[in-house]
Formats: C-alpha cells, sequence, structure tokens
C-alpha cells in the first residue's frame, strides 16, 4: 500500500518558512505546494499525461491568493478533465486562447475586416458613409465589445433613440450593415450565428419617399430659375452637367478633366466613381461641350472640371448642386438627384428605348452577358437620344438662356 499523504491545514502553511532548498508539500491526489527559497508559495497539480505519460506539473497559482480550498477546486476539475483523457494543462491553454480571441475580436475590430472587403464593391462616397454611421452610432458604445457578446435586444437598446428621434431610414440601414459584420463573422468563424438576423422586426418601418422631382412641363421654369438665380457660373455649369448627362450627384461633382474625351465625343467615368463599381461611359452632346467649354477657362489647369472652393485641389462638393436648387426656391420640390428622374420621365413619356434609359442612368443590368451587350451596342444607339435630351432641355431654356447658349467658344482638345 502506498503512503497515506495527510492533508495541509491552513496554520501549516502559514507556518513554513524558507530553506536554503526549495520544498514540496503534498495534500494528496497530485495537489500540491512549492515553497521556493525566497519566501513564495505556489500551488502545483503533478499528474501525468494521459497520452506520453510524462508527468507534468500545472501551476495553479500562488498562496495566499489562491487559497487551499481554491486550489483543492481546481485541483479536482483538473481530475475530472484527465479522467476523459484530456490533458489539463492544454485544456486550460486552449480555454485561455479562446478568451484571448474573443477579447481582441471585438466589433469594431471585425468591422473593419469586413470593411476592408465591402469597400472594394461600393463606390468610395458610399464607403464613406457606411464608415461614417458605424463611427456615429455603433462603435461609442459597442466597439469594444467582443463580437461573440453582441446581442439582438442590446442593439436594439442601442438603435432605439434614432427610431424615436424620426430618423427611419438611419435605423434600417444599420440594422442591414450589422447584419453584414455578423454575416461575416459566422464565416469566417468567429461567431456560430448570426443573433441580429431579425433584428430589423424591433422597429417602425420608414415610409418609402419618392425623390423630390419636378414633372415635364416644369423643366422651363426650372431652366428659368437657374438663369437668373445669383449664383457662381460654375454651380450653374455644375446643376446644368448633371441635367444634362443624367448623372448622380457625387458622379457629376467629380468629373475630372482626364476622363473627358472630346475626339471620340465621350466621357468615360471609372468603376471606382460609380455606385455599382461598373465603368460608365456616356456620350457627350454638343451642349455637353459647351458646358465644358464654359468651365475650361475656370479649371481647365485644374484635375476636376468643378473644383471645390476651400481646395481647388479637389473637386466640390456632391451637395453643392443640391444647396444651389434649396437657395433657388426648389426646397421640398426638387433635389439634385431628382434630375435623373426628371430626365428618365420625360424619355419614357416620348417613347424612347427603356432600355437605353436604364443604360443612360447606369441601372446596372443583373444579367452579365446582357450587361456586356449594352455597353458594346448601346452606346452608339444612346447618342441620338442623348441629344434628343440636350435639345429638350435647350429649348426649355429658350427666353432665359441655359450656360449652353453662350457661343463664340472653340471645342477643347
Amino acid at each position: 500500500m502506498g503512503n497515506k499523504v495527510t492533508r495541509l491545514t491552513d496554520k501549516e502553511i502559514k507556518g513554513v518558512k524558507p530553506s536554503s532548498k526549495d520544498k514540496v508539500l503534498c495534500d494528496g491526489d497530485g495537489l500540491q505546494l512549492r515553497i521556493r527559497t525566497t519566501g513564495t508559495k505556489s500551488w502545483n497539480f503533478n499528474y501525468l499525461h494521459p497520452l506520453t505519460r510524462k508527468r507534468i506539473n500545472m501551476g495553479l497559482g500562488a498562496y495566499p491568493s489562491v487559497t487551499l480550498a481554491m486550489a483543492r477546486k481546481q485541483a479536482i476539475d483538473a481530475r475530472s478533465i484527465l479522467a476523459h483523457g484530456i490533458d489539463p494543462k492544454e485544456h486550460r491553454n486552449q480555454q485561455r486562447q479562446i478568451e484571448k480571441d474573443l477579447a481582441y475580436n471585438t466589433l469594431k475590430r471585425v468591422s473593419e475586416q469586413w470593411f476592408e472587403i465591402k469597400k472594394h464593391s461600393v463606390s468610395e462616397n458610399y464607403a464613406d458613409d457606411v464608415w461614417r454611421s458605424l463611427e456615429r452610432y455603433v462603435f461609442p458604445k459597442f466597439g469594444n465589445i467582443p463580437i461573440s457578446t453582441i446581442t439582438a435586444p442590446n442593439m436594439i437598446q442601442l438603435l432605439k433613440p434614432i427610431e424615436a428621434a424620426g430618423h427611419l431610414e438611419t435605423v434600417k440601414r444599420l440594422c442591414q450593415r450589422l447584419n453584414e459584420i455578423m454575416v461575416f463573422a459566422v464565416n469566417t468563424g468567429l461567431i456560430f450565428a448570426n443573433p441580429l438576423s431579425g433584428i430589423n422586426a424591433g422597429f417602425k418601418k420608414p415610409k418609402p419617399e419618392n425623390m423630390l422631382t419636378l414633372k415635364p412641363e416644369e423643366l422651363p421654369e426650372l431652366m428659368m430659375t437657374i438663369a437668373n438665380a445669383s449664383i457662381k457660373r460654375s454651380t450653374r455649369c455644375l446643376i446644368e452637367w448633371q441635367l444634362h448627362t443624367m448623372t448622380r450627384p457625387v458622379e457629376t461633382a467629380m468629373t475630372q478633366w482626364s476622363e473627358i474625351d472630346l475626339e471620340e465625343k465621350i466621357w468615360t467615368i471609372p468603376a471606382e466613381k460609380m455606385k455599382r463599381r461598373r465603368e460608365h461611359v456616356i456620350p457627350l452632346t454638343d451642349s455637353m461641350i459647351r458646358i465644358l467649354q464654359v468651365m475650361h477657362p475656370i479649371s481647365g489647369h485644374r484635375e476636376y472640371v468643378f473644383p471645390s472652393d476651400r481646395d481647388p485641389k479637389s473637386h466640390c462638393n456632391s451637395q453643392t448642386a443640391n444647396m444651389a436648387l434649396k437657395r433657388m426656391g426648389f426646397a421640398n420640390r426638387l433635389v439634385s438627384h431628382g434630375l435623373r428622374s426628371l430626365a428618365s420621365t420625360t424619355l419614357n413619356s416620348e417613347g424612347f428605348n427603356r432600355d437605353l434609359i436604364e443604360v443612360a442612368l447606369s441601372h446596372v443590368d443583373d444579367n452579365q452577358v446582357r450587361d456586356a451587350y449594352n455597353h458594346a451596342k448601346y452606346l452608339k444607339r444612346r447618342r441620338p437620344m442623348m441629344e434628343w435630351w440636350s435639345n429638350h432641355i435647350e429649348n426649355a431654356s429658350k427666353g432665359s438662356v441655359s450656360v449652353t447658349g453662350f457661343r463664340g467658344f472653340k471645342v477643347v482638345s
């Protein structure tokens, strides 16, 4: 029979003195207390590895921070794990690594990884909007929380004040973006399931709002107002350029001289500037070229056709046209994005081919084969439609003279 181990007592542990060599006191079942020559006392669990059968010491902490009762509890837990053929020390290290990973993979850190991929599939401005919304509404409170601990109730609680303020569209977008982040976390193995999959059910749905635009018959009023408004010529050119080209406000504002090919009479907007990350080619009409002629003395030596007032090396703000329209009295009647709707409504009512109109508006066809066909075939067919639209704008401006009505300019090469 083996020697019976006498259990340790707190009195004995407190009374033991250090010596010239380390010594070990046994409590039984593998639990040991090592007393160093320096006087420090630390707990070990001594056991045989379940596979290699090598003897291993597993540190359980220092006495008195870890009391005798606490050390015995840890030893019991370790023996239970060992009984299942698992090395308790390796198991503990794995658990600590998991906890470390959980603490490291915060909502913000995972969002950064998701965004690094997301930003390459959307326009730069849209990407900026996505990240700003997370920085403003989500990260201040939940940015440093492990993503594995995020729940639907606490996220709903975070977004409820935004809903109460009436910003329902903001809540809707945040729910969509948070769901994308969670799906990314699931797909990369950081969490097992998306806890926010039904979060949008916790909020009111925003009422669909039509983009503020004018009726086709109100185009002459718009052109007369622009002609008589007290605005800079560059702003006037910006609005008319957007109207003629049917582009989005941000695409218009970021127009670069290097994208213009006057010989081929086309404006090629690179994919990274487009909402759906697809290159968009616009046939240039005579009216569009005249707008460029007006702008050339102002910005021809710059990178952007419509430079910023504060920083001429950069482009103007995408809201410049919109703010000018408000100042001209079109608040609650027209937004700059609504100029596209005005063009679409007019062209459709005139019986132009719907596919041509959709391509002109850069609405991407999901069918990639057909989209390639559109790009190759429809560019030539779009020219007459774009010329008609420019002429229609010119006719609407008769009596008020659009900016393209200025003559005497030569085509810029």
